[in-house]
């Protein structure tokens, strides 16, 4: 089911255990059971209901708060998420009710000490879309540097930067990176290893003073004020 974009996996657990879902007709009750690609899968309308409902909100994180659950005392994004908080420009006309807080994950992270364009979504379809395996949506980051091994930075480790830097053991998938000004970058991703964008910095001589997100796929941070948050827009697709 997953894997013909239906739902989340965890979706798809669920609704086997309230019976909403059927192969060739048939009420499938069983956890794992197997589908052959002849088999038609259908699911009731109660599915797409309870699908329908599901959020998907976008915050301008600020620093000092962590993507997913608390840790050595700094509090998640999520924990912004209130009515006090929502964007007065937000367009979309869902209204605020704390049961949108339940099951509302990280869709990718932010690290603790960069700012911007965070998506927390109880949709397991979204999620799957930003974070999975064979996701081809990109990031784009503004990020404010100083090099520290001279002047400037050579054109050589700029071309490195783009496409030639091995993280882990691993060569890194080709990037975007250039000069927006004299002291900052811009650099378009389609992975997010942890602390990525400081730790190819630091590998060419770059210091990194800010770093902030301002768009994933087709969905921009725009002018969303630090700290507050609002709905992803039914016009609007990764």
């Amino acid at each position: 089911m997953s894997e013909l974009g239906l739902c989340s996996r965890r979706e798809a657990d669920e609704w086997i255990a309230r019976g909403w879902v059927r192969v060739d007709g048939v009420v499938v009750s069983e956890l794992g059971s197997k589908v052959l690609p002849s088999q038609r899968i259908s699911v009731e309308r109660q599915a797409a209901a309870e699908q329908s409902k599901r959020v998907t909100i976008l915050i301008n994180k600020p620093v000092g708060y962590v993507s997913g659950q608390a840790e050595d005392g700094y509090q998640p994004a999520v924990a912004l998420i209130k009515e006090a908080n929502r964007w007065s420009e937000d367009r979309s006309p869902t209204m605020f009710h704390p049961t949108q807080l339940r099951s509302l994950v990280p869709a990718g992270r932010l690290d603790i000490d960069s700012v911007g364009l965070l998506v927390l979504t109880q949709d397991g379809r979204i999620a799957k879309h930003l974070i999975g395996e064979e996701t081809s949506v990109d990031k784009e980051y503004l990020v404010r540097v100083r090099y520290t091994k001279g002047d400037k930075l050579p054109d050589a480790d700029l071309r490195r930067l783009n496409h030639g830097l091995t993280l882990d053991g691993k060569r890194l998938k080709p990037a975007i990176v250039k000069w927006q000004n004299e002291d900052q970058l811009s650099f378009t991703l389609r992975e997010g290893k942890k602390r990525q964008i400081r730790r190819m910095c630091d590998m060419v001589g770059l210091k990194v003073l800010g770093l902030k997100r301002v768009r994933i796929g087709g969905v921009k941070l725009g002018n969303l004020p630090e700290g507050q948050w609002r709905y992803l827009g039914a016009d609007e697709q990764f």
